[in-house]
């Protein structure tokens, strides 16, 4: 029989996992429900595993479903795509199978339209949504599952396959927006360095050569001695300074793949003067995005809290929603733990408080991520507004520079010729 990875969570919001074998996904699932966990993930293992592996362990599954993330057989844009076209076919009446066999008889993408197609051979076998969907966990990920399952448990799949595709279009919109205040300035700067490896490379040598061709002995200007002792440098230093900077690339991205690396990583951006409070703000409206979306959908507020932290892609939110969790299973109120992790602005905790006052919680946590998308927005256009000038202004001043101490010896050479 095959083996099966699982997640779940305990009605206390305790999370475990462990493995089973059983004859499918949703057998798994249904035996986890009846001992009374909610099932957040399901997959596979391969039949090479050994039984040495088959033990049962408590451990977070942050990292293995980033991973599973970048193996998608469907684009983010084409998965909330299906999930809007979904949400209205069930909105409209017509039936879960029917649905899916039309969306599948209409995806382009071959790989989409296999997993669309095994989830209408798995309903028509019996199965529900949710558990075809967990043997697709690279489509489908623990908080688009978990929303599902909220949904069928309160027979309402279309309303909340509706949030999920509003989730989803708003989350890739505000990563498309940080996106673009960062990839903006990259591609200057790259730009710079390419223009500035080719005037010291090529073009301040062959005027060095010039220069002692023509000045007979004659000293050269103090900045020209500069400019072309940097030239002399960059060139004999070319394969070192290649090597440098792959390997500090290098590093950057297996540091971000470590607990540690990560931390450091995010710490250190955070601290950086415009783009820190970007990150912040950008931070504060997944946050409120994603939990709010889960509440409202019907998924408790511990396991919310966990799917929450696992979704992240801050490790310094992530470590602090983990205490937060442990604070609320303790019995305290959602904001107090929050404002004592400091990593979330004020304004943000003041509002999750009135939420919990009202009973209104998930309401003000959309409106909270409302508020800093617009926030966003303003420090998108306020790191562009100051980022710009400044490149520009910056080349500008380098290879004015260069210009200026290339042109000096010009004119100390026609002095002599006269």
């Amino acid at each position: 029989m095959p083996l099966f990875n699982y997640s779940a969570v305990d009605s206390r919001g305790v999370e475990c996992s462990g493995q089973l074998e059983t004859r499918d996904a949703g057998q798994v699932a249904a035996g986890l429900r009846q001992r009374g966990l909610f099932p957040t993930a399901v997959t596979e293992v391969a039949a090479s595993r050994t039984p040495a592996a088959r033990t049962n362990s408590i451990r977070p599954p942050r990292r293995q479903w980033s991973r599973l993330r970048l193996n998608r057989t469907a684009s983010a844009a084409e998965l909330a795509v299906f999930t809007r076209q979904l949400a209205t076919l069930l909105h409209a009446g017509m039936p879960l199978l029917r649905g899916l066999e039309v969306l599948a008889r209409q995806e382009r993408n071959a790989g989409f339209h296999r997993v669309l197609a095994a989830l209408a051979a798995a309903i028509k076998a019996g199965g529900t949504l949710s558990e075809a969907m967990a043997q697709h966990p690279r489509e489908f990920d623990r908080l688009y599952l978990s929303m599902v399952r909220a949904g069928e448990a309160g027979g309402a799949l279309d309303l909340v396959l509706a949030r999920v595709a509003r989730y989803q279009e708003k989350s890739r919109q505000l990563r498309g927006r940080v996106a673009a205040a960062l990839v903006y300035p990259a591609i200057v700067l790259a730009v710079a360095a390419n223009i500035l490896a080719g005037l010291l490379v090529f073009v301040v040598p062959r005027f060095r050569q010039i220069f002692s061709d023509l000045l007979r002995g004659a000293p050269l200007p103090a900045l020209t001695q500069i400019v072309l002792a940097t030239s002399v440098w960059v060139q004999s230093h070319a394969l070192a300074i290649g090597i440098a900077g792959a390997l500090v690339w290098l590093s950057v991205g297996l540091g971000r793949r470590t607990a540690r690396g990560a931390r450091w990583l995010d710490a250190l951006t955070a601290r950086l003067p415009v783009l820190g409070d970007l990150i912040v703000k950008s931070a504060a409206a997944g946050f409120g995005r994603t939990l709010g979306t889960l509440l409202t959908s019907g998924v408790p507020i511990l396991p919310a809290l966990l799917i929450t932290r696992d979704t992240c892609a801050s490790t310094r939110v992530s470590d602090a929603l983990a205490d937060v969790h442990d604070r609320v299973k303790a019995g305290a109120p959602l904001a107090s733990p929050l404002e004592a992790t400091q990593v979330f602005p004020p304004m943000v905790t003041s509002m999750i408080e009135v939420g919990e006052q009202t009973g209104r919680l998930p309401e003000m946590l959309g409106q909270v991520a409302d508020i800093y998308d617009d926030e966003v927005d303003h420090a998108v256009a306020g790191l562009s507004a100051l980022i710009e000038p400044t490149l520009i202004v910056s080349l500008a001043a380098v290879v004015g520079t260069i210009v200026i101490a290339l042109f000096l010896p010009i004119v100390r050479i026609v002095q002599l010729m006269t």
